[in-house]
């Protein structure tokens, strides 16, 4: 209860949000999106684009990570009414769970249903190959907390809230057939949500395999739990950039991460692309 003493409930703070972001555009969106590191200047290019840093929405929190660039932008992609966030925050930053998780409820309060998350990530199955686009199937939540730690706001959602599919199946069909349309491939996986900002050590990426993960990141997992809690559908999206901690011969840097990101771009803003004009 500390948090909503000092911050007001998650409703009031959605609230004076939103009035921020509609002083600047009425737009209703159908589809949010959250652009993983490398991807955020998919939202350049989107038609008729309002750009709201996210100093100027309160409660939204800035990440001071290296390719996330701190924008919320509304706009139309493919003739999808679309909001998205170019970078996000992480727990390994300091922020607590709420905050992590503040810009994606945001973008739902202002009308989205439909979720499409992205990340870079390592990769841990024998069948990810670097460069891989894997559509994630299921979660695994280890970094020891909840967004939903504490009072439970039922305008919101739930108290209790039903993970059996974190990710929807028909849109991870959705993105399968468009992959196939322009020619390529996508793998699909189980993604290990960790807590950072350290990368993870062999012995834990054994651990992660014999738990059921295919890759490894640090981040998504609140947020899909935050989309689910306000009924929102899901589809989840992670960029392998690199062979998980023991599997490979380089040592892990993020700049190689986004170095690779930049790399499978093209593939991934094509693949969203054909994912938004299936869901006309």
């Amino acid at each position: 209860m500390g948090a909503m003493t000092k911050k007001g409930s998650q409703l009031e703070r959605l609230a004076r949000a939103a009035e921020d972001v509609r002083r600047h555009t009425d737009r209703v969106p159908k589809v949010a999106l959250v652009l993983g590191s490398g991807l955020g200047a998919w939202a350049d290019a989107i038609d008729d684009r309002v750009v709201i840093p996210f100093s100027e929405i309160r409660g939204m929190a800035s990440s001071g990570v290296e390719g996330h660039a701190g924008n919320l932008v509304l706009g139309t992609a493919e003739g999808v009414s679309v909001v998205t966030m170019q970078g996000r925050v992480h727990l390994y930053e300091g922020h607590p769970p709420e905050d992590v998780v503040f810009g994606l409820r945001l973008m739902l309060h202002l009308g989205a249903r439909t979720v499409i998350i992205t990340n870079a990530a390592g990769g841990i199955g024998d069948h990810l190959d670097v460069g891989d686009l894997m559509l994630i199937e299921d979660q695994l939540n280890l970094t020891g907390t909840s967004p939903l730690l504490g009072h439970n706001e039922d305008a919101l959602g739930p108290r209790f809230v039903d993970m059996t599919t974190p990710y929807d199946g028909e849109l991870r069909h959705l993105a399968t057939e468009g992959a196939r349309a322009l020619g390529f491939e996508v793998k699909s996986g189980v993604y290990t949500g960790v807590l950072g900002p350290s990368y993870e050590t062999p012995a834990e990426i054994r651990m992660y395999r014999t738990l059921g993960g295919d890759a490894v990141g640090m981040s998504t997992v609140l947020e899909v739990i935050a989309a689910r809690h306000m009924g929102a559908r899901v589809l989840g999206i992670s960029c392998i950039t690199n062979k998980a901690a023991g599997l490979g011969h380089e040592v892990l840097d993020h700049a190689d991460v986004q170095e690779v990101a930049a790399q499978v771009r093209e593939r991934f803003v094509s693949l969203l692309g054909a994912v938004l004009r299936r869901l006309l």
